[in-house]
């Protein structure tokens, strides 16, 4: 796989902020079609949370639609520059045990890589004639 990280990727990062309720946080995820959002405190990165962070952090812990998505939103997460290798990606995820990566071009979120992502772009590769 010699695809850049840039190739892969889902750009334009779907977000929300950190005090908006976890419904708008699900709602969010429902129209986009997409299992996880970026957490943004202001203008900085606080976390991701996740589908089924709604279901485990939220819903099996009693937790309203009305309270805020940002406790549940896992913090401290890795990166990968945009114009890494996708092997970095795979890499990264394989060392942090985790299955997205916010993708940082110029310092800023310029999407996200899942795992499913680059799975994919491994199956067109290894589908391509040589």
């Amino acid at each position: 796989m010699n695809a850049k990280v840039r190739d892969l990727m889902t750009p334009g990062p779907i977000g929300v902020d950190y005090h908006q309720s976890i419904g708008d946080a699900a709602r969010t995820m429902r129209d986009w079609g997409i299992g996880a959002v970026l957490v943004f405190n202001g203008q900085v990165l606080h976390g991701l949370v996740t589908d089924r962070d709604l279901v485990v952090r939220a819903v099996a812990e009693s937790k309203g639609p009305d309270e805020p998505v940002g406790p549940l939103s896992s913090g401290d997460l890795i990166g990968v520059n945009a114009d890494d290798d996708a092997a970095v990606a795979v890499r990264l995820m394989r060392e942090n045990a985790v299955r997205r990566l916010p993708v940082i071009e110029d310092g800023q979120v310029a999407g996200v890589v899942s795992l499913g992502d680059l799975a994919l772009a491994d199956e067109v590769t290894a589908a391509a004639p040589d």
